[in-house]
């Protein structure tokens, strides 16, 4: 069996100020807050979501 392979993601910075996609991709990650954690999926749409808001994000393997 596969294991499904898990990311860290935390909120570092505010979205005030940010765009739109931005804003919704940080929500689609399940980020409410500043320095709120989730842990999501590996998948090539969370990746792309990730991408999108690297510079508010801090990623953990």
């Amino acid at each position: 069996m596969s294991q499904v392979k898990s990311l860290k993601v935390t909120l570092v910075k505010s979205l005030i100020g940010t765009k739109k996609n931005h804003r919704l991709s940080a929500h689609g990650l399940g980020l409410r807050k500043v320095n709120q954690s989730v842990v999501v999926e590996d998948t090539p749409s969370n990746r792309g979501m990730i991408n999108t808001i690297n510079y508010l994000v801090k990623l953990e393997g």
